[in-house]
C-alpha cells in the first residue's frame, strides 16, 4: 500500500504592521485679541469683538454669568474664521452688564469678559466752570445782618467723607491742598473727630461743623441727642462728645438760650455711594430720626453722596458724565428711599483723596452742591428773621 502524498498546511500571510493613524487634535484655544469694555449712549449699537488662534472652536456667550438669550433683531452672534463677535442693536439700560465669551474644543477652553456700560440721557446739568461759582460765593451777603456766618452741620456714618468734604471745600477756596481736618479710613473704620469741630472757609462767611460718625451701637460714635442739641444751638464749639453721656441742661457747657448765631442753618447728611446698600439699618434709622427732628424746626436738609467714583466706572473715568450714569441714578434713588429725601436734595460729589493738584471737574461738583446749601441756609434765616419780627 503506497503512502499518501501529504497536503501542504495553509498558513495565512502574516499581517503587515501599519501604525495607527494619528488622531487630529486642534490647538488649545487662546485669544489673540480680547474683548474690550464698551461705553455707549442709549440707543446706539455696540459690538464686542475678539480673535482666536484657531477656527476649530465652539463659542458660548453669557451675560452676568447666565447664558445669553439672543433676541431676534436685537442680538447677533458671529464666528467668521478666527473672528468672533456679538452685536447688540440700539442698546438700552437692560443691555448694561458684564459679558463673557467662552471658546472651547477638544484641547481645552478659554474665557474672557468685558463690560458694556450704557449712558442714559443726562437728567441734571452742571456748570463745569468753577470760577463764576467761586466768585458768586465770595460775593455772597447773608440776608440777616445780625448773623455773622452761615453754619452747616455734617453728619453721617464713620468713613462717609464728612471731614473730607471740609478739606475739599477749604482746598477750593484757599487755593492749596488742605488736609488739617483728619479723616476716618477704610482701614481703621474709626472716626478721628471727637469734638464739635468748627471750620471756617477762607474769607467767606460760611462755617462747617463736623461731628463724630454714627455707629450702630448707641454707646459708640456720636449720640443722636448730641446732633439734635447741636443743630438747636445748645452745643458750643470744641465741645468733646461723650457717646454714653449726651449733653443736657445740667452740663456747664450747655447753651441755654441759643440765638440764630448759635443754631445750625442747614443739616448736611453724608452718605458714601459705594456703601449705601451695606449700611446698617440702625445707622439709617438714627439718620432718619435726626432728620425728623430737623424737619420739626424747619431746618433745610440735603444729602452729599460721596465716593461716586468708587460706585461707578463711568464717573471714575469722567466726572462730567456723572448725570449720565445709570449706576449713580440707582444709588441716588436708593439713598432717597432709605433716608426719605427727595432726589433734588441729593448731590453726588467727589472729595479730594488721591489727587495732589486741583481737579476742575471735582471742584465744580462740590461747588454746585455748596451753592445749594448756602442758598438753603440763607432762606432758613429769612424765614426765622421774619418770624422774629412778627413776634416783636
Amino acid at each position: 500500500m503506497g503512502g499518501e502524498e501529504s497536503k501542504p498546511v495553509y498558513r495565512p500571510p502574516s499581517p503587515v504592521y501599519r501604525p495607527p493613524s494619528p488622531v487630529y487634535r486642534p490647538p488649545s484655544p487662546e485669544f489673540v485679541t480680547v474683548l474690550a469694555d464698551k461705553q455707549v449712549k442709549e440707543g446706539e449699537d455696540v459690538t464686542l469683538r475678539c480673535e482666536t488662534n484657531t477656527r476649530d472652536v465652539t463659542v458660548t456667550w453669557k451675560k452676568k454669568d447666565q447664558k445669553l438669550c439672543c433676541v431676534e433683531g436685537k442680538h447677533r452672534t458671529v464666528k467668521s474664521d478666527t473672528t468672533i463677535y456679538l452685536e447688540i442693536k440700539k442698546a438700552d439700560l437692560g443691555d448694561e452688564g458684564n459679558y463673557t465669551v467662552t471658546i472651547q474644543n477638544s484641547s481645552g477652553s478659554a474665557s474672557f469678559s468685558a463690560m458694556i456700560i450704557v449712558e442714559i440721557n443726562e437728567w441734571r446739568t452742571v456748570q463745569w466752570k468753577p470760577d463764576p461759582m467761586i466768585s458768586a460765593l465770595k460775593a455772597f451777603k447773608i440776608s440777616n445782618p445780625d448773623v455773622r456766618e452761615l453754619r452747616f452741620l455734617l453728619h453721617g456714618p464713620v468713613g462717609a467723607g464728612k471731614s473730607s468734604i471740609v478739606n475739599t471745600i477749604k482746598t477750593i477756596f484757599e487755593g492749596h491742598q488742605f488736609i488739617n481736618c483728619l479723616t476716618a479710613t477704610d482701614v481703621t473704620g474709626e472716626s478721628f473727630t471727637t469734638k464739635f469741630e468748627k471750620y471756617n472757609v477762607g474769607n467767606v462767611p460760611f462755617t462747617f461743623y463736623d461731628v463724630m460718625g454714627l455707629e450702630k451701637d448707641q454707646l459708640k460714635g456720636v449720640h443722636t441727642d448730641d446732633i439734635i442739641s447741636a443743630f438747636k444751638g445748645h452745643v458750643p464749639s470744641n465741645y468733646e462728645f461723650k457717646p454714653h453721656d449726651p449733653i443736657d441742661e445740667d452740663n456747664k457747657h450747655y447753651i441755654l438760650n441759643p440765638t440764630l448765631n448759635d443754631k445750625i442753618h442747614c443739616l448736611v447728611s453724608v452718605i458714601p455711594a459705594d456703601k449705601i446698600s451695606r449700611m446698617d439699618d440702625e445707622v439709617i434709622q438714627k439718620m432718619r430720626n435726626i432728620r425728623a427732628e430737623g424737619s420739626k424746626l424747619g431746618i433745610p436738609q440735603v444729602v452729599f453722596m460721596t465716593r461716586v467714583d468708587k460706585a461707578c466706572t463711568i464717573t471714575e473715568r469722567d466726572l462730567t458724565k456723572l448725570y449720565k450714569s445709570k449706576k449713580i441714578k440707582e444709588k441716588m434713588t436708593e439713598c432717597s428711599n432709605k433716608l426719605g429725601v427727595t432726589m433734588n436734595c441729593i448731590f453726588p460729589v467727589k472729595n479730594y483723596h488721591e489727587e495732589t493738584k486741583p481737579n476742575e471737574q471735582l471742584n465744580c461738583l462740590m461747588l454746585e452742591a455748596f451753592t445749594q446749601i448756602v442758598h438753603s441756609a440763607d432762606d432758613f434765616l429769612k424765614r426765622n428773621s421774619n418770624q422774629q419780627k412778627t413776634v416783636e
